[in-house]
Order: structure tokens, then C-alpha cells, then sequence
């Protein structure tokens, strides 16, 4: 009887590494749970050396609007390359005017962003976060702008790492992941005492230019790269009308994180890196499952929406199914285990018994919304694919305005809890309406072929 249900287990893992789609998901999340077990030990590095410190909260904040560029504008742009690149190969094959143009537009892009994200810091950062002194604020500013060059590194990196992906170099692309938490450590465990208190804005700076430098190399050594000149065409003008839904889709989503900060930011100190470390589980797997989901199903999903928009629509529901149930079951495993879970990773030296406490408990409950956001990753992925930008704008609004009138309820009666909890209710609520929508789209589109 073992002996048969083993052999059906070897079979069925035969069966999917043989599904290229699968073995691709599984390289690239294998690489992306490495490197969050490298970022865990990054992160217990820095919970001893600052706990939850107001060193600590500067940094997250200097950090803040870099990744929020990179998230919303940076990542739509390169969101819009893939599977509108992949249309060009299969219709004109300009290559070299399409990397070009988008090569163009994220210099403008970063160009233009840097400078307001300098002008925000220089004179509106004490009205955004406020009841500080001049101290806090300094080191916020001198992080930043440590960490500012970093834009430049991760847009061209997006880009190299674009072009890697749509050739299904999924194991190349995603070892680029590594060096950002490498060189953090080797700062911190060789260089602390030199850089002092700009120890991990040097480390992410220095670790995204490496991460660059090794795709340049890369792509270079692949051919990928192939600039030619600038001539508009049908697949361009495309990805720029897509553009600003996108962005304004990602913008609205990504202003959440900031919303939270800000309300954690007039709490007692220590509330934003609370947060953070209470969100690190979820946030592992989340990430994980957006680097496979995200590198491979954009492309997957862009190149069978063209073949085959029918079969798209039935993998997606199939990759729906399964996410959720096998993510709701590893949920319940972490919020069981959520107190055990923080005391080992993190409770050692400045991090105390009650931040243990404290982080715990928010941890519980960004558990719950981990299964529910999974499904609308999965959802982004392929309406960005079949270029509806439209829609998850106006979803993206409306679940800003819930998540701020949630907050501003919530932190009243539960303080720094009441902030995840809100997060929470939005994801859930978030998740209904995307596969909601998906799956309308989907009795359209057989409505349509019945006719």
C-alpha cells in the first residue's frame, strides 16, 4: 500500500516537472524561497543589531518612496513591456525600435521621478510624517538619499530582466535576486562599525548596482539586447495607452503601504517596524509565489491569450483553485505556530519577549489574507496580459478609499492592530471582485463563440 502511494507521488512529480510551465514556476519560486531564507537571516541580523529602534524606522521610511517608484511606475512599465514585447515578436519583429523606446522611457521616467521624490523629501517630509525632531528627520534624508541611485539600478534591471524572462531564461534572471541581501550582510557584519548608521542604505544601494551589473553581463552574453532605432509602430503606441491606467492602478495600490505608515508613524515608536516584522511571513510567501507567478505566468499568460484565449481562461481558473487551498493550509500552519515563529527568527538581543508579542499578533493577522491576494496576483497577471488596465484602476481606487476609512476606524480601537486588519478586509474583499470580473469576462467570451 506505501510502496503504491509512493509510486503515484513519483509519478505525479514526473508528470509536473515535465509541464515546462510548472518546472518554470517551480525554478523560479525554489530561487525566490533561497533567497527569502538568505533575507530571513538578513533581517534577524538586523532585529539584533537595531530592534525596533527609531534607526530602524527612518530607514523604512527613507526606503519608502524608492520602492513605492519601483512598485508602481517602474513596474508597470516593465509589466506593460512583456506581453506587449511578445506581440511584436509574433507580428512586426522590430526588436531593436521596442527596446529602445522602452529603454528611453525609463531613463525620462526615473529622471523625472527622482527629482519630486528629492523635492518631497527636502521640504514636505516633516509635513507628511510630523511631531519629530530634527534629528529623525535628518537621518531619514541622509538615507534617502544613499538609497536614490538605486532607481536608475532597478528600472534597467526590470528592463534586462524582461528580456530574459520572455526568452524563458527564468533560472539566469532569477539569481539576480540574491545579491541585494548578500551585500547587506557582508555590510553588516564587516562594515557596521565603518558606515555606522548608514549601514543598510550603503548595503541595498551597493547590492541592487551588483544585481544590474550581473544582468547586464548576462543579456549581453544571451544576445537579448538589440537597440535600434526609434520608429513607432501599432505594439508601442499600445504599451503607452496602457500606461497610465496601469500606473494609476499600481499608484492607488501602492499608496496603501503608505497610508499604513503614515498612521503608524503617529503611534508609539516602533510601530512601523512592528508592522514590518509582522508582515514578514506573509510577505515571504507572497513573494515568493509573485516572482513565480509574476515572471512566468505574465509571458505564459501573453503568449496563450494569443494562441488560445479559451484555454488561458481555463488554466487560469485551474492556477486559482490550487493557490488558494494549498496557501489556506500552509496560513493555518504559520498562524498556529505565529508566537514560535517570531520568538526563533527574531527574539535575541535589543528584540524583546513583548515585541515578540506584538509582532506575533500582527502577524496572525496578515496571515489570513495571504490565500485571498495570491488569487488576485494571479488575476492581475492575466487581465495585464489581455491589456485590462482599465478595470484594476478603478478597483485599486476604490480599495484605497476603504483601506484609509478602515484605517482611521480601526486605529482608534485597536492602534497598531487595527491597521493590519484593515490591509486584511481590503485583500479579501479585493479577491472576490477580481476573480469576480475574470470570470464574467470568461462566460463573455463563450457567449460570444456560441452566437
Amino acid at each position: 500500500m506505501l510502496k503504491s502511494v509512493i509510486r503515484k507521488f513519483q509519478l505525479r512529480i514526473k508528470q509536473a516537472l515535465s509541464n515546462i510551465l510548472i518546472l518554470n514556476m517551480a525554478i523560479v519560486g525554489s530561487i525566490s524561497l533561497l533567497v527569502k531564507v538568505l533575507g530571513f537571516y538578513k533581517e534577524t541580523l538586523v532585529a539584533s543589531f537595531f530592534g525596533l529602534s527609531t534607526l530602524l524606522d527612518t530607514y523604512f521610511i527613507a526606503i519608502l518612496i524608492p520602492s513605492f517608484i519601483q512598485s508602481v511606475f517602474i513596474g508597470a512599465l516593465k509589466n506593460l513591456f512583456i506581453p506587449n514585447y511578445v506581440t511584436e515578436l509574433k507580428t512586426t519583429q522590430n526588436k531593436g525600435s521596442f527596446q529602445t523606446y522602452t529603454f528611453i522611457s525609463i531613463t525620462v521616467l526615473i529622471l523625472i521621478l527622482a527629482l519630486l521624490s528629492v523635492i518631497f523629501v527636502q521640504f514636505f517630509l516633516e509635513i507628511v510624517f510630523p511631531d519629530h525632531d530634527l534629528a529623525y528627520y535628518s537621518l531619514i534624508r541622509s538615507q534617502f538619499y544613499l538609497v536614490l541611485p538605486c532607481l536608475f539600478f532597478w528600472g534597467y534591471t526590470g528592463f534586462l530582466k524582461g528580456l530574459l524572462e520572455i526568452k524563458s531564461k527564468f533560472l539566469i534572471s532569477s539569481v539576480s535576486q540574491f545579491f541585494v541581501p548578500i551585500v547587506i550582510i557582508i555590510c553588516l557584519l564587516f562594515f557596521k562599525s565603518f558606515m555606522g548608521d548608514m549601514v543598510l542604505a550603503i548595503g541595498l544601494t551597493l547590492g541592487s548596482f551588483v544585481s544590474f551589473l550581473y544582468l547586464l553581463i548576462t543579456n549581453i552574453k544571451e544576445n537579448t539586447i538589440e537597440f535600434g532605432r526609434a520608429k513607432m509602430n501599432e505594439n508601442i503606441k499600445m504599451m503607452f495607452q496602457q500606461y497610465t491606467p496601469k500606473v494609476t492602478s499600481g499608484l492607488l495600490t501602492g499608496i496603501n503601504p503608505f497610508v499604513d505608515q503614515f498612521f503608524a508613524a503617529q503611534l508609539v515608536v516602533g510601530s512601523i517596524s512592528a508592522i514590518s516584522y509582522g508582515t514578514k511571513i506573509p510577505a515571504f510567501s507572497v513573494t515568493i509565489l509573485i516572482m513565480a507567478f509574476g515572471s512566468v505566468l505574465l509571458p505564459h499568460f501573453s503568449r496563450l491569450i494569443n494562441e488560445n484565449i479559451e484555454k488561458a481562461f481555463k488554466l487560469l481558473f485551474k492556477i486559482i483553485k490550487t493557490v488558494f487551498i494549498t496557501s489556506a493550509f500552509i496560513m493555518l500552519f504559520a498562524f498556529i505556530f505565529s508566537d514560535d515563529i517570531i520568538r526563533i527568527l527574531f527574539e535575541r538581543n535589543e528584540f524583546t519577549s513583548n515585541d515578540t508579542f506584538i509582532v506575533s499578533n500582527i502577524q496572525k493577522i496578515a496571515l489570513i489574507y495571504v490565500p485571498f491576494y495570491l488569487c488576485t496576483l494571479v488575476c492581475v497577471n492575466f487581465l495585464t496580459a489581455t491589456n485590462k488596465n482599465k478595470f484594476m484602476a478603478w478597483t485599486s481606487f476604490w480599495n484605497l478609499i476603504l483601506n484609509l476609512t478602515m484605517n482611521i476606524i480601526l486605529v482608534k480601537y485597536y492602534a497598531v492592530y487595527g491597521l493590519v486588519l484593515s490591509t486584511t478586509i481590503v485583500y479579501v474583499l479585493a479577491s472576490f471582485i477580481y476573480v469576480g470580473f475574470t470570470y464574467n469576462l470568461f462566460r463573455r467570451h463563450l457567449a460570444q463563440n456560441i452566437k
